[in-house]
């Protein structure tokens, strides 16, 4: 070929052989994932009607802590407050201040012996040692310790949960099944 060549035809004009109208397969595969869709839309129904029954237990037990928790309290605060008022009631009987009389001791005082050798010379590597154990635990006090923690709720399920989930496969199948039969369908 060179290109004085005038050939115009390209591959892409050739017609494209008919599809044959036995779409057995593409069936079968359509109805197990639409019986798939169809046990996932029945499952879902069912957890949310078994929740909302643990649901509403939960509240009836959670409404009668709540009473019970307020009426120890209001027993709490009736006692406290009855308390109160009897120590208001009843002044204290007290005996009036009295002089203390002073007592003269006599006290020792420290004399320093002048013939004692220098402590402090003997004492620098203890108090050494000292300082660097009082520092090793200082340091060991400001070590940051690993400490478990939540798990953030950052994930897709708890965005959407499993029913948003449901609806975009179900969106998705939508997708494919038009998207097949679009490309299945002459074009004019």
């Amino acid at each position: 070929m060179s290109f004085d060549d005038n050939n115009y035809d390209t591959p892409d004009d050739e017609q494209l052989p008919e599809e044959s109208g036995n779409n057995r397969t593409f069936l079968i595969a359509v109805g197990i994932l639409g019986g798939i869709i169809l046990l996932s839309v029945a499952c879902i129904v069912g957890i949310f009607l078994v929740n909302r029954n643990n649901q509403t237990a939960q509240q009836a037990q959670i409404q009668s802590a709540t009473q019970t928790a307020e009426a120890s309290n209001n027993f709490i605060n009736q006692a406290l407050t009855a308390t109160a008022q009897a120590q208001a009631a009843l002044p204290t009987a007290t005996l009036p201040p009295t002089a203390t009389l002073v007592v003269n001791v006599a006290t020792a005082t420290n004399t320093p012996d002048p013939n004692a050798t220098d402590v402090t010379a003997l004492d620098a590597p203890a108090t050494a040692t000292v300082g660097a154990a009082l520092t090793q635990a200082a340091i060991a006090q400001l070590t940051i310790v690993p400490t478990t923690t939540a798990l953030p709720n950052t994930g897709f399920i708890d965005d959407y949960g499993v029913p948003g989930l449901a609806v975009m496969a179900l969106a998705f199948v939508m997708v494919i099944l038009l998207a097949r039969r679009l490309r299945a369908a002459p074009t004019r």
